[in-house]
């Protein structure tokens, strides 16, 4: 009897495994990529998270922000949770055309990425918003290492953006140097904010710095796609980039086959959506609280259970 009792109970344990495999189309793992700033991954965890509730396997797989696009065409990697209108359209525009990638829709976050100055600057330099009065004021945002050109502090050099391209075509007095981290970029911030010190720098939303800190965007001439795509555009007749950078959504995209071979976790990827004020929240909580983002993951998931059970019915 008690062999007959193991033998039933193993027989029941492969049928519950069974039936649980069967509500998952492929139990390999799916690669979710994760890059060098706390709200991607945020977000990114977020939706790995949902699927392994649906349960799917997940790796996360850190990435380059634009060079991913080179595995995601192959297959090597599967889903990026944030590609950004102001600087990974175009690549994005590129991998998309050859189908081996696929757009699965907005995340629900609208991006802005510009030249950002504290409100204290306009004592000094009381043309700007305009952007033509950072050349009056070049030297007012020189650093030793920049005099007599001012510094335009960017975004690590694997987030693209066209700065340098920029600075050329606007004829700008500006010297571009990458931070070389998220981090680093917003400790610059912090420092430079705390001393009322010089300081003009790449800043983006959905993030906590616009809400704690008082400031403004550069106005720089309206983005259009001819400005990036046709140099005789613009106020510079020879260059592309004479102008600001686009906004717009931040996207979802993936490999084309994760539709074929996953075809639940494509409709609960298209189906994740966030706000601006949930993320920049959750970004606080990670960079100026400290909490970890597993526990900030985990936090907005208890509370949110509704929302995100609706993605993968």
């Amino acid at each position: 009897m008690k062999t007959k009792f193991l033998i039933s109970t193993a027989v029941l344990s492969a049928f519950a495994a069974g039936a649980a495999w069967a509500e998952v189309e492929s139990l390999d793992p799916i690669k979710l990529t994760t890059h060098d700033w706390t709200g991607q991954i945020v977000t990114t965890k977020i939706m790995g998270e949902v699927l392994k509730q649906a349960g799917y396997n997940v790796d996360y797989v850190q990435a380059d922000y634009i060079a991913q696009f080179a595995g995601l065409k192959t297959g090597d990697l599967h889903v990026a949770m944030e590609i950004w209108e102001t600087t990974g359209r175009e690549a994005m525009d590129e991998a998309t055309g050859t189908g081996n990638v696929v757009n699965l829709g907005p995340t629900g976050m609208q991006a802005i990425e510009e030249w950002w100055y504290p409100a204290y600057m306009e004592e000094v330099c009381p043309g700007l918003p305009d952007w033509q009065a950072l050349n009056d004021c070049a030297q007012e945002f020189s650093t030793p290492e920049t005099a007599p050109l001012g510094r335009y502090l960017g975004g690590p050099v694997t987030w693209g953006g066209f700065d340098e391209e920029r600075v050329e075509s606007l004829g700008l007095d500006f010297e571009v140097v990458h931070a070389g981290t998220d981090a680093a970029l917003f400790a610059e911030l912090e420092s430079a904010y705390q001393r009322k010190a010089p300081i003009v720098l790449w800043i983006y939303s959905p993030h906590w710095s616009t809400s704690k800190y008082e400031g403004s965007f550069v106005e720089f001439p309206p983005y259009t796609a001819e400005c990036y795509d046709d140099p005789s555009w613009g106020i510079n007749p020879d260059m592309a980039y004479d102008c600001g950078k686009p906004t717009g959504p931040i996207w979802k995209v993936a490999w084309a086959g994760v539709a074929d071979k996953w075809p639940g976790a494509a409709e609960a990827i298209k189906a994740f959506t966030i706000s601006n004020a949930e993320m920049g929240a959750m970004v606080g909580k990670v960079d100026l609280d400290g909490q970890s983002i597993d526990d900030v993951v985990a936090e907005w998931m208890d509370a949110n259970k509704d929302t995100w059970s609706a993605w993968i019915k």
